[in-house]
């Protein structure tokens, strides 16, 4: 998947651990870029070719994750793919043939500060991807309320509940892009093990305590999307 830009967005970015230190609770060390794209009509299928083909002149060969929408949000693909510590766009390169570009309805881009690759793979199971076939992952997005940014570091980083079979989680923060503060995708080996723990956060939320309403206090605007992997 190639950067495209308009002459007016020409942008450079670079992730120095130091200055992120005062907002982040675990080390958010590297870049990512989060792409989230609607297909067209008719061509889910030829996007999802297009989006597993990283591009060649990729800095950082196979460090890509694409998952594909099973229930929640409007998009159809997130892809997100490992940059290392600085990417630069700009306007060089070839331009994005017409019909590689029709095969989406529209596509958002944002890029955001995260964990070093080995630790972003293991959460996701793509460290022996073909022993996780099978995952099941919950895409969330967060826009913090003003002044509350502090308490939505905490909530995302606390340790999921007793009841909660999550394998793997990493927390993204947005740096250009969306109109958000957080991304989180926590993965689960199996849908058993992903109804499992929404049973048990279903019965948690009866009680009057949980996550739940940590989120509606803290949080102005989230939604969480169930996908699975295509790509690796």
């Amino acid at each position: 998947m190639k950067f495209t830009c308009t002459p007016l967005l020409i942008l450079a970015v670079s992730v120095i651990p130091a200055a992120l230190a005062q907002s982040a609770p675990a080390a958010r060390t590297d870049l990512y870029h989060i792409h989230f794209a609607k297909a067209a009509p008719g061509k889910a299928g030829p996007l999802a070719d297009n989006l597993k083909t990283q591009d060649p002149k990729a800095t950082m060969k196979g460090h890509l994750l694409v998952l594909r929408h099973q229930d929640g949000d409007d998009w159809d693909y997130a892809v997100i793919e490992h940059l290392g510590t600085k990417a630069t766009v700009d306007l060089t390169g070839t331009p994005t043939p017409a019909a590689t570009r029709d095969l989406s309805a529209w596509h958002n881009d944002t890029f955001v500060s995260g964990p070093p690759w080995a630790t972003f793979a293991r959460a996701m199971g793509i460290d022996q991807a073909a022993r996780t076939t099978g995952s099941v992952y919950v895409v969330a997005i967060y826009r913090t309320v003003p002044g509350h940014r502090d308490q939505v570091e905490k909530l995302l980083a606390d340790p999921p509940s007793a009841g909660d079979k999550t394998s793997g989680s990493v927390v993204l923060q947005h740096l250009e892009g969306g109109p958000w503060n957080y991304l989180s995708v926590s993965r689960y080996n199996s849908w058993q093990d992903f109804g499992t723990s929404e049973s048990n956060s279903v019965a948690e939320t009866a009680k009057g305590t949980g996550g739940w309403f940590q989120v509606r206090e803290h949080v102005a605007y989230h939604n969480d999307t169930l996908a699975t992997r295509i790509a690796p």
